[in-house]
C-alpha cells in the first residue's frame, strides 16, 4: 500500500480544482472524457485501498441454458438496490473514498450540462464499480437503459489502473465505431441520450495490469 494518508486522499477527492477543461469527443449526444481528474499516484492508490477493502463478487449469468461467472468482478454501491442484466444487486454501504468521488462528481453537474435541461439537477446516489483484473476481463456490448436510471440517463465513469480503450458503436451504425483511451485517474461522462444512441463494450486485450471503473448514475425511485 502507498504510503499517502487516507484521510489526505478523502480531502484531495473531495476538494481538488480541475486543471484542464474536459475534452469534447462529441456535442450530440455530449460525450466528454476528462484526463488527471485523480493524480497518478492518488488513482494508483485509491485502485489498491478498494481491492483490498471491497467485497468483491463474480455473481453467474444465465446464457443458453447455462450459468456462466461473469468476465469481472464488481460490487454495487449506493442507496438503492438495482435490476441490472436479469439479476437484482442490493447495494453495500458507501466507501468513504467513493463517497467523496461522488461528491465531487455531483458537483460538476451544472458545468458538464451547459444548460442541457436532461441532465439530472438531482445528485448521483448510486455507483457500480468492476474489476478488471486483467487485459481477458471484459464487458460485452451494452448500454445503461435500465427503467430505474430514467429516460435520458447521465453516466459519470472514472478509470483507475491499467489504461484500456472503450469502443463505442452506433445503435443505427450510421457513422463508424470509435475508441477511447481511458487513463488511470480518468473521467468519462456519457451525457443525455448517449444510452439511446450508442453502445459500448470494454473488449478483452492483451493489455497487462489491473483496472477498476466507477460508473456514476442517478437511480430514479
Amino acid at each position: 500500500m502507498p504510503p499517502h494518508d487516507p484521510k489526505a486522499l478523502f480531502k484531495l477527492l473531495h476538494e481538488a480544482p480541475l486543471e484542464a477543461p474536459p475534452q469534447t469527443l462529441l456535442e450530440a449526444p455530449p460525450l466528454y472524457y476528462l484526463p488527471g481528474l485523480i493524480s497518478a499516484p492518488d488513482a494508483c492508490d485509491l485502485r489498491d485501498r478498494l481491492r483490498q477493502e471491497l467485497d468483491w463478487q463474480q455473481p453467474e449469468l444465465t446464457l443458453y441454458g447455462r450459468s456462466h461467472p461473469i468476465p469481472r468482478q464488481q460490487v454495487w454501491m449506493g442507496d438503492h438496490a438495482y435490476r441490472y442484466s436479469g439479476r437484482d444487486f442490493e447495494p453495500c454501504p458507501w466507501h468513504p473514498s467513493v463517497a467523496a468521488l461522488r461528491d465531487r462528481l455531483n458537483g460538476l453537474l451544472e458545468r458538464f450540462s451547459a444548460g442541457d435541461k436532461r441532465t439530472p439537477t438531482s445528485a448521483f446516489n448510486s455507483v457500480l464499480i468492476n474489476r478488471y483484473r486483467n487485459g481477458e476481463d471484459r464487458m460485452g456490448w451494452h448500454c445503461d437503459n435500465e427503467a430505474e436510471l430514467g429516460d435520458c440517463p447521465t453516466i459519470a465513469s472514472i478509470s483507475l489502473g491499467a489504461t484500456r480503450p472503450m469502443r463505442f458503436r452506433w445503435k443505427d451504425r450510421s457513422s463508424e465505431a470509435f475508441n477511447v483511451w481511458l487513463e488511470s485517474g480518468s473521467l468519462l461522462w456519457m451525457g443525455p441520450g448517449c444510452q439511446q444512441q450508442l453502445e459500448h463494450a470494454l473488449l478483452p486485450r492483451k493489455i497487462p495490469g489491473e483496472r477498476i471503473n466507477l460508473t456514476f448514475r442517478r437511480l430514479i425511485v
